[in-house]
Parts: structure tokens; C-alpha cells; sequence
């Protein structure tokens, strides 16, 4: 019997003890080295060859992750691993490090119970650490840490015990830090700390690591650590203590297992009936329950066709199945079940029951993020994804011929990867695919060469703007085409403590009013106006503080129709608005229904809305984001140049061991290009990171020729409205 063979039963053998399941995933800032210590898992599993491992990079499945070095798309794995003599089965998630590929992470954190953060020892924690930490503890899932490239500090910074001590306590630290400032409103503590063993330290490439617990069991001493390293023993080091050994210790040992983790984490992703048998049957990991399953990726086998992975929360899912989709009619029937051993999926010819991770084919109409359940039930929370997408590229096929099979690929793409827009313009029949940066629709299009054969012509990166009122405006009315009804709206800023609820999902009109009230208050909106709230788009709210005006109740779905079209084609450049606070007044309707139609209601919606915006001054904003490059003192002033050149401010520079490091901000239309400008301004010698930080208002100076460029590119007339005379 094959070594795979043997561990796929081993794992389905554990299938049905939860106690002894841990789902976990890894996570970091790119570069500092999960992918890397995944290897070294597998290794310790049996599951690939310890000489190659770190070198491997087994969980980097498709062609371009291993060609451009990080890893794209989240990798799924199961394994075993003995601790305390019981067998556990470790359900693993390898997720990217890079912020174009954020929503991966996200998706991948609702699956799993158990979150290990790794961060590099010399860098300590980046930007990408804190947001994968606050994806993870929004979702409910409980963190570990393991510090890597301890090697470096060693022979590298040729630390001594105090000193590198030293630096490991203020990692350690800043990730505390972080981890309070996160669930300051939580009852539980979930700080890391090597006391207790929830902190690792060790060095994923040459795959030896310790931690407490496993110090006092071999008596390795960190002064042995630096003589068995610094006399080149490395080997040495690994086979006394292997670093599989001891982070799988730590997952078996302090990572919740679904018994422990689901009565916690139900009530945080699900907003349904608490008291109903189908929370308890979650509640429990009930295996004999109705089917529950949250589907968190969606990937395409060339021979299998789609896969939906996901956590099943109760029940048991089983080849033959006919289940519900939210939001999707009909049935779906499961065609096979199975578990992925990285790259490879192995069907199962047994059912797969809850508490597991599991790959399901036959899920046609399920997308990443869709419940999936055997009853009609309230869906999980929408997975919120914390950026969104800042910048488009078009994309045509080179031969009509292709243009079916290109329409197709890109609906799949959508439905893979929630993180990334499309849309195809009818008119102009372009297709503008909208993602979180360059190298995120870099890699679509490539895909859609490499994989689908479609050749394909991309145009110029395109930023995406918003527009977003300054100030209060007057009452303003808006006229229906036949004169019989009319509308008075206001506009004026909503506070950025609720446009930030919002965006986090904390306050929306999927929620009981009760709560959505209490939540708009807690967030700064005064009482009487969280009463009326009427309509939430995007991150804009409908106020209705009208009184008693008949008809209004059954044309309020045309007026929120109204009000939708105009938010998302904005009265400057057809950008969508965010961050406004609506209130209508006073409308006036007519008596008769077939006066006060669609074609009435929704044009004067739109008019009212558009001119309230103008009154309150709307203007355009840009998508900016943090940038941070490390660079050696000599090149400090060229690397900060390029900050600086693109509009863009310097807000920090300091010393971190050899390097400087030149924090600030720039706007993302400045960025493109950034990466071959700021390696020729170093020679190479510099190393960056960016991170969306959302929208700030464009300079007065460039307002009115950004968006006649923008009215130019959407083909809309270049004359703006009398009334905006303040740009």
C-alpha cells in the first residue's frame, strides 16, 4: 500500500472522533515563511520526503506560484500527527501572504477553528500580520505564534542570547498587542506566550524549532541553539528537535478542537434562531444532523469540473445528496466527497461528517461564501472581506470565436474569487475585470492564457474612484418627467465609525432593527434617525423622516431602486458613492398608481439624489494605500524620492538592523509602475510592501481633470452640471 494510501486512512479513520480534530490554518505577511513551514509539516506527516522539504514548497500547487515564488491561492491539506498518545487528524490551510490575494485568507479563516501566525524574526510584525490577525479573531479563531528565520538573527545579526532574547520578547509583545487591541470586548484572553506554550521559535528551512514545552522535554537551551547553528550542525539541530514535532505539538495541544470551537464560533458567523434544533445540531457537531456546510473556496478540476471546499458544521455530507444553495433556487446533488492532500484531492467512498474540512463536487450553483444545507435555513454571515478592489484592467479575446469561452471563464473567476469584479459593459462589449492590485489581475489574466488557452488583449490598469458629498446640503426636489411627483432629499457625510461598520458587516439591513439600531448608535448616529432608517447601499444609508404621506409605503422599492442607480453612477464621473447619509423629507405623490410608475418614480429619485449630492459639494476620491520599503542607509534618500514623486508623503523613517525603513502613503494611480522604478532607484537593494488604506479626496488642483478624464474614457458628455461650480 502506497505512503498516500496509508495516510488518507488514517485520516478517515479520525474523521469521526471532533475530539481529536483541529482544523487550522497558516497565515503571515508575505515572505516570512509559511509556505516553507507547511513543507516541513507535510514532512513531519510522512506525507512528502524530509530532505526536500523547505525546498519544495509542496502547498505552492499550481505553475505560477512555484515561477514567481508566493503562494496565490489558499492549499488545503490533511494530515495526522501522534500527541500524547492519541492520533489527531490536522485539517491545514496554506494561505498567501501577499495583500492582492487578502480575500483567500478570509475565506480560509470562516473553515478553520486554530489560526498560526508566523512572523520573521528579523522583520518582526508587518501590516499583513495585523490584518491576517484581525481576520482571524473576527471570525473567532484563536491564534498561535511561531517566530521564523530565528537562523538569521544568529548568523545574520550575529546576536548574542541576551540580545536575540531580547528581540524575541518585543515580537512577541507587538502581536499582543494587536491581539488585545482586537478583543478588548471579548471574555476570553487569547494573547500568545511561551509560558504556556502558544509561542514557537525555529527556522522553517533548516527545519529544526522549540518552545517551551519541547526545551524542557529534549533540554535544549537557546545557547545551544546558537552553538549547534553557528558551528554549521544544522542537522544536528533538526533531528534533536524537529520543528514538525514541535508546531504540530502546539496545534493538538492549544488549538480548539469543532467540539470546543463551534459553540463559540456559531453565534459570531451565524445570525439565525439560537434556540432552533439546528443551532444545537451545530452547537454539537452533531453528525447526525441536518447537513451544514459553509463553502470557502472554489476551485476547477479539469477532470471533476468545480470543487467546493469548506467547513462542515453539522450532519454529515455523502455522495448522492440533493442540498439547498443559499440564495439559489432548486436543489443541488452531490457527485463525490473527499479531502485534499495539497494539490491532490482524494475521493472518499464514506461520507464526510461534521467538523471537518471537506471537497465536494456537484455544488453547480455554490460560490465562495454560499451555506450549502440538506433544510432551508438563514444563511452564515456574508464572509467581509476587508479591502475591496481598487483598480481595473479590460480585457478582450484576440479571436470572436473566443468570446463565449472568455465570457464564461471570467463569470467562473467571479465565482472562485468574491474578491475580484467583473463587468462586461454590453454597449462598448468590453469586459473590466476589477482587483485588489496589479499582481492580482496580473494573474487572472495570465490564468485565462495559461489555463483556459483563450489569447487574450488586457488594457491599461485602471483606478477605480469615489465620489463622497463634503458637507450638508439644502433640501433639494426632484421632479418626476410628468410633473406629478416630486421628492426633497438631503445629503451630508455619514461619520467614518459607521461607514467602518458597515464595510465590517457589524450594521446591516439583514439585521433585526433592534440591534441594527443599537449598532448605529453605539457608532456615533443620533436616536431618532437610527429609527428611520430605511435602506443601506454600499456604504450609504437611506434616512425616510417623512410622515403619513400616502402611497409612499408601496413606492419606497421604487425610490430605493432610484437611489441605487444614482450611487453607483455618481453625478461627477459615474463613480460609485460611498460614506452619505440620504434623508427624504417630503414627497409628493399622485393619486393614480399608472401616474406614479417606474419610469415617474425612479427618474425622479435619481435627479434628487444627484442634485442633494452637488448641493453638499461631492467630490472625487482616490484609493491610496501604506507603503513600506526596507532599503540599506545609502539608498535611503533615492527609495523615499519614489514615495515622494508620486504624490505620496513620507510619514516615518527608522533603523531596523541594518536596514532603514521609509514608511508613508501614495496614491494607487502613482503606484503602477512602482515595482521597476524603486528596484532600479536601490539597485535591487530594497524590499516593499503596499497595503490598500482606502479612499482620501483627490487635490482640488487635479479634481476637474481627473474627472473629464473619466467622463472621456466612459464616452459621457464633458460639460459638467451648472451647478457644480465649486470644482
Amino acid at each position: 500500500m502506497g505512503r498516500r494510501k496509508k495516510i488518507v486512512q488514517e485520516c478517515e479513520k479520525l474523521m469521526d472522533k471532533p475530539e481529536q480534530i483541529r482544523n487550522i490554518a497558516i497565515a503571515a505577511h508575505v515572505d516570512h515563511g509559511k509556505t516553507t513551514l507547511s513543507d516541513n509539516l507535510l514532512a513531519g506527516a510522512g506525507m512528502i520526503s524530509d530532505e526536500t522539504a523547505g525546498q519544495q514548497l509542496a502547498m505552492d500547487t499550481k505553475e505560477d506560484e512555484q515561477e514567481r515564488g508566493i503562494t496565490i491561492d489558499a492549499a488545503n491539506v490533511s494530515m495526522t500527527h501522534e500527541y500524547d498518545d492519541e492520533n489527531h487528524l490536522i485539517n491545514l490551510i496554506d494561505t498567501p501572504g501577499h495583500v492582492d490575494f487578502g480575500g483567500d485568507v478570509t475565506r480560509a479563516m470562516r473553515a478553520v477553528d486554530g489560526a498560526l501566525v508566523v512572523v520573521d524574526a528579523v522583520e518582526g510584525a508587518m501590516p499583513q500580520t495585523e490584518t491576517v490577525l484581525r481576520q482571524a479573531l473576527r471570525e473567532g479563531v484563536k491564534p498561535a505564534l511561531f517566530i521564523n528565520k530565528v537562523d538569521r538573527l544568529i548568523n545574520e545579526l550575529q546576536e548574542g542570547p541576551e540580545e536575540m532574547q531580547q528581540r524575541l520578547v518585543d515580537v512577541i509583545s507587538d502581536v499582543n498587542e494587536l491581539i488585545r487591541g482586537m478583543t478588548k470586548e471579548k471574555d476570553y484572553d487569547w494573547t500568545v506566550s511561551v509560558e504556556d506554550g502558544t509561542v514557537a521559535f525555529g527556522s522553517a528551512l533548516y527545519k529544526w524549532g522549540v518552545s517551551m514545552p519541547s526545551m524542557e522535554e529534549t533540554g535544549i537551551s537557546f545557547g545551544d541553539i546558537i552553538d549547534l547553528e553557528r558551528g554549521g550542525d544544522r542537522q544536528e539541530l533538526h533531528e534533536r528537535t524537529p520543528l514538525s514535532d514541535v508546531v504540530l505539538d502546539m496545534v493538538a495541544e492549544h488549538f480548539p478542537n469543532p467540539l470546543d470551537a463551534q459553540p463559540r464560533r456559531i453565534p459570531t458567523v451565524w445570525r439565525g434562531d439560537s434556540d432552533s434544533d439546528l443551532a444545537r445540531q451545530m452547537r454539537e457537531v452533531d453528525d447526525e444532523g441536518e447537513v451544514v456546510f459553509m463553502a470557502t473556496d472554489i476551485s476547477m478540476d479539469p477532470h471533476a469540473g468545480e470543487i467546493a471546499t469548506g467547513r462542515l458544521f453539522s450532519g454529515t455530507i455523502r455522495k448522492g445528496q440533493e442540498l439547498y444553495v443559499s440564495g439559489t433556487a432548486g436543489k443541488n446533488r452531490v457527485q463525490s466527497v473527499g479531502v485534499f492532500m495539497g494539490g491532490e484531492r482524494e475521493e472518499l467512498d464514506r461520507g464526510v461528517p461534521a467538523g471537518n474540512i471537506a471537497a465536494v463536487t456537484g455544488l453547480r450553483d455554490a460560490i465562495a461564501g454560499s451555506t450549502v444545507s440538506s433544510v432551508e435555513m438563514t444563511p452564515f454571515e456574508s464572509i467581509e472581506h476587508i479591502s475591496e478592489p481598487v483598480i481595473t484592467k479590460s480585457v478582450e479575446a484576440e479571436r470572436m470565436d473566443d468570446l463565449p469561452k472568455l465570457i464564461e471563464t471570467l463569470q467562473q473567476v467571479a465565482k472562485e474569487d468574491p474578491t475580484i469584479r467583473i463587468e462586461i459593459n454590453e454597449d462598448t462589449g468590453e469586459h473590466l475585470i476589477s482587483g485588489q492590485g496589479e499582481l492580482h489581475l496580473e494573474v487572472i489574466t495570465q490564468r485565462i492564457r495559461d489555463n483556459q488557452g483563450i489569447p487574450v488583449r488586457t488594457g491599461e490598469p485602471i483606478v477605480v474612484y469615489r465620489e463622497q458629498v463634503q458637507g450638508s446640503s439644502h433640501e433639494v426636489e426632484g421632479v418626476s418627467p410628468n410633473r406629478h411627483n416630486k421628492f426633497y432629499i438631503t445629503a451630508e457625510p455619514l461619520s467614518q465609525d459607521i461607514v467602518d461598520s458597515i464595510k465590517l458587516g457589524e450594521i446591516s439591513m439583514d439585521m433585526p432593527e433592534l440591534e441594527r439600531r443599537e449598532a448605529l448608535q453605539e457608532a456615533g448616529m443620533g436616536k431618532d434617525t437610527s429609527q428611520n432608517v430605511e435602506h443601506i447601499h454600499g456604504t450609504n444609508i437611506l434616512i425616510d423622516d417623512t410622515k403619513g404621506i400616502q402611497h409612499l409605503n408601496e413606492t419606497m422599492e421604487l425610490v430605493i431602486e432610484g437611489l441605487e442607480e444614482a450611487l453607483d453612477d455618481g453625478p461627477l464621473a459615474a463613480e460609485p458613492v460611498q460614506g452619505t447619509l440620504l434623508r427624504l423629507h417630503d414627497a409628493k405623490l399622485h393619486e393614480d398608481t399608472i401616474h406614479r410608475g417606474p419610469a415617474q418614480v425612479i427618474p425622479a429619485t435619481r435627479d434628487a439624489v444627484h442634485r442633494s449630492l452637488i448641493a453638499g459639494q461631492v467630490k472625487l476620491l482616490e484609493p491610496i494605500q501604506n507603503v513600506r520599503i526596507d532599503v540599506p542607509s545609502d539608498y535611503m534618500g533615492s527609495a523615499s524620492g519614489e514615495i515622494q514623486g508620486r504624490r505620496g508623503r513620507v510619514d516615518d523613517m527608522y533603523q531596523e538592523g541594518d536596514l532603514m525603513v521609509i514608511e508613508g502613503i501614495a496614491p494607487v494611480e502613482e503606484m503602477i509602475g512602482f515595482s521597476s522604478d524603486v528596484r532600479s532607484a536601490t539597485e535591487g537593494r530594497a524590499s516593499w510592501n503596499t497595503e490598500n488604506a482606502g479612499f482620501r479626496v483627490l487635490s482640488d488642483n487635479l479634481q476637474r481633470e481627473k474627472i473629464m478624464e473619466i467622463r472621456e474614457r466612459k464616452g459621457m458628455k464633458l460639460e459638467l452640471s451648472q451647478a457644480i461650480d465649486y470644482i
